[in-house]
């Protein structure tokens, strides 16, 4: 018998995002993901297209997804495309963002009154309700299985899998130069139950300061108006090694 959980998106054959598009793929079961150069900040209040985001993005989204697969981690990643797409699984994705918090900032400060900069002593594993009308509120896994958003079972693999791939990223961005600040994930299921990280993992999803400083080398820079996205992104894309036509 098929497993069902109400709220689990199955997305349609086309679907466009924030800052990707979603289309049906050339196989059953798989989707194209392109990148694009919109960003957005504050629940989509400030917006801005900015000319070769989207490679960028692909580029380092392709690089991490890879190591990930290599490290032991299930990723939605099938193969590249193009210098703006890749081909990944299609998956019934749970309406959960899974944020793994190393160092304190944003919104852990202001709920918690932490001092922005505290290293946690263990990685903090969060989860927020995806729902752009209640914007994305954080809830417990009480909740979570409450709301049928996922099983126990299902999360703890959601848990273990998020905790892995951040201490792979952490290690990976220590070693070029960059603290991993925090990381947003997102989870789905296959046609045969089997539970692979999904969604982009760039500049855009998670924080990365200058190692052993608070200087931000992600979308906080436009978020908070602390310089040119365009140079940062390039940036992060240079030291990871990655060259981008156009670029």
């Amino acid at each position: 018998m098929e497993t069902t959980w109400p709220f689990v998106y199955n997305f349609p054959m086309s679907y466009e995002g924030k800052a990707k598009i979603m289309k049906d793929g050339p196989k059953e079961g798989t989707l194209v993901m392109l990148f694009k150069d919109d960003v957005t900040a504050g629940n989509g209040k400030k917006k801005a297209v900015i000319k070769g985001k989207g490679k960028i993005n692909k580029a380092i989204t392709l690089k991490l997804l890879k190591l990930l697969h290599d490290n032991g981690v299930p990723t939605h990643l099938i193969e590249d495309i193009d210098d703006r797409s890749i081909l990944v699984k299609r998956l019934k994705i749970f309406p959960l963002e899974v944020v793994v918090r190393n160092i304190a900032t944003g919104s852990i400060v202001r709920r918690l009154g932490l001092e922005k900069g505290m290293v946690f002593k263990r990685p903090l594993f969060e989860l927020f309700f995806k729902n752009d009308d209640l914007h994305d509120p954080m809830i417990c896994q009480e909740h979570a299985f409450m709301m049928d958003l996922i099983y126990p079972d299902d999360l703890l693999i959601v848990r273990n899998l998020s905790m892995r791939a951040n201490e792979i990223l952490k290690q990976y961005f220590d070693s070029i130069g960059f603290d991993l600040v925090d990381i947003k994930f997102e989870f789905g299921v296959d046609e045969n139950e089997e539970i692979y990280l999904a969604d982009e993992i760039s500049p855009d999803t998670m924080r990365l300061w200058e190692k052993g400083t608070m200087t931000s080398f992600d979308k906080d820079v436009f978020r908070e108006d602390k310089g040119d996205l365009l140079t940062t992104y390039t940036e992060v894309a240079k030291r990871m090694g990655l060259k981008i036509e156009g670029i």
